[in-house]
């Protein structure tokens, strides 16, 4: 079997690539860099040289040859490579008749379990938001415990912000219910400490993202001084860096993205990692329903997955596939069907024309850069 040519989409605010070879069979992959389609997209229609007239089934020897070839390493080139990565292993699967996570050694499970984001631009609206979430059936949940406006706030009504929000929303829910906050990269190293004592008492499942993810030294000072399992790990991009975050102990869950760290080949590397140190594997996701549906066969697949999210926004964008995934309540079923289990439909995709991310910038009251 060999590549015949390789097809990347732009498709909203997603980045699709489809694999064909000259036995009829095509890939289905999504790449992960999303406020950077357009560069990926270029890193793709460059890689095909290389990968048109391959054995589609060599993943790990692709991955290896094109990513030391110069040494030169990056998000983008990473991104490209997982998309035609979980392109790869489509194929793989529907040339034998078997879906990836069968591939990737079983299931572990027959279900994924997946978190509800609570939002809203009150204290009652999140709470609101909490129970309507459970009611769905969902089991865990997390919020951001920001309002829209907190760029403009000092630090500290900042930190008495996010503890009404987690106080309202355990209050609504009740200790049964998981619930970790997502701070998204927002604080500097003395602030994340000082919310993590006050969101202590709470019994979050998770502190996730505290700082940006530029310095690990920096997290592991924060890790010393706080008592929350810390998670982190959506921007990180080659298997070394997650060694390195695994090796310092400073977290509890690590959140690796498919279609940014390597795709199947190099994620099942890092569940393995991550399962020796006994860290849980907390997927980010970000994408269309084709990463919802890869993802879930990961999850399946590892001992040590956590959870990730429902990612219901991709919803909306059902009809670029054939069978979407089936949630039910707080789960996603596993699929069964040979490869990653959907296909994506091109003669739909002209309904979602591209939405480039533009860059705006987030201000502190000052004027200096915020996040």
């Amino acid at each position: 079997m060999k590549i015949e040519r390789i097809t990347p989409f732009l498709v909203d605010r997603f980045l699709l690539v489809r694999v064909y070879t000259d036995e009829g069979i095509v890939g289905n992959g999504e790449a992960g860099l999303w406020a950077h389609h357009k560069s990926v997209y270029h890193a793709i229609e460059e890689l095909s040289d290389y990968y048109v007239g391959k054995d589609p089934r060599r993943m790990e020897h692709h991955y290896q040859v094109v990513s030391r070839n110069t040494h030169f390493a990056g998000a983008v080139l990473s991104a490209a490579l997982s998309a035609l990565d979980m392109a790869m292993w489509d194929i793989l699967g529907k040339s034998v008749g078997l879906p990836v996570h069968q591939l990737l050694g079983g299931k572990c499970r027959d279900r994924v379990k997946v978190f509800a984001n609570v939002v809203g631009d009150s204290v009652e609206a999140r709470a609101e938001s909490a129970r309507e979430q459970v009611e769905a059936g969902y089991l865990s949940l997390r919020t951001m415990p920001f309002f829209p406006d907190w760029e403009q706030k000092t630090p500290t009504q900042v930190i008495d912000d996010a503890v009404a929000i987690v106080a309202a929303i355990r209050e609504a829910v009740g200790d049964g219910i998981d619930l970790g906050v997502e701070i998204h990269r927002n604080l500097r190293p003395e602030q994340a400490i000082v919310l993590a004592g006050e969101l202590a008492p709470y019994r979050l499942l998770y502190y996730e993202d505290p700082l940006p993810p530029e310095s690990v030294e920096a997290l592991a000072y924060v890790a010393r001084h706080v008592h929350l399992p810390i998670a982190t790990g959506e921007r990180f991009y080659a298997i070394q860096q997650f060694k390195d975050l695994i090796d310092r102990q400073v977290v509890s869950l690590i959140r690796p993205d498919l279609s940014l760290a390597g795709g199947f080949t190099q994620l099942k590397k890092i569940a393995g990692m991550a399962e020796a140190a006994f860290v849980g594997i907390f997927p980010h996701l970000m994408g269309s329903p084709v990463n919802v549906a890869a993802f879930v066969h990961l999850d399946a697949a590892i001992p040590n997955y956590v959870l990730m999210e429902s990612h219901t926004f991709a919803d909306a964008y059902n009809e670029i596939v054939d069978e979407p995934v089936t949630r039910e309540g707080g789960y996603i079923r596993v699929s069964d069907r040979p490869g990653i289990g959907v296909e994506i439909v091109e003669s739909r995709l002209a309904q979602f024309p591209y939405r480039p991310q533009k860059i705006t910038g987030y201000f502190h009251a000052d004027g200096s850069v915020a996040h």
